[in-house]
């Protein structure tokens, strides 16, 4: 039996690598921040301290919820694809009892396309 992680041989029954110590099954991660050694299970990296398998946030597109705003701002699609939700429902009830909802979906995909709205519901930055 070899060692997935650094392809040295292991003795039968073994429950680790004697070369590096890896658990048999598992792989060994390094830090990306600093290239040290990361222990499975680990949320932090011992040596620098950073975090680690963190998951990158998808970004949504500005370009979408711009276009999403100045065509289909009346039903608060821009707003629900952002992830305001109740400004969304604000939006179509807005746009059902006085046509508003219109109007201030057409002005904020404006204010999307031209950066002065640039970030999601959760704070993440709007990608290109």
């Amino acid at each position: 039996m070899f060692c997935k992680n650094c392809g040295s041989q292991i003795e039968d029954g073994a429950a680790f690598c004697a070369n590096c110590g890896c658990a048999l099954g598992q792989t060994q991660s390094f830090c990306s921040a600093c290239g040290a050694p990361i222990q499975p299970g680990a949320t932090a990296c011992a040596q620098c301290g950073k975090p680690v398998n963190q998951p990158k946030p998808v970004l949504k597109s500005k370009l979408a919820a711009g276009l999403l705003g100045i065509f289909l701002g009346g039903f608060g699609v821009h707003s629900f694809y952002l992830g305001y939700t109740g400004r969304g429902v604000a939006q179509i009830l807005l746009n059902f009892c006085c046509g508003i909802g219109s109007i201030w979906g057409f002005i904020e995909g404006i204010l999307i396309l031209v950066g002065n709205i640039n970030t999601d519901a959760s704070g993440a930055p709007l990608g290109e």
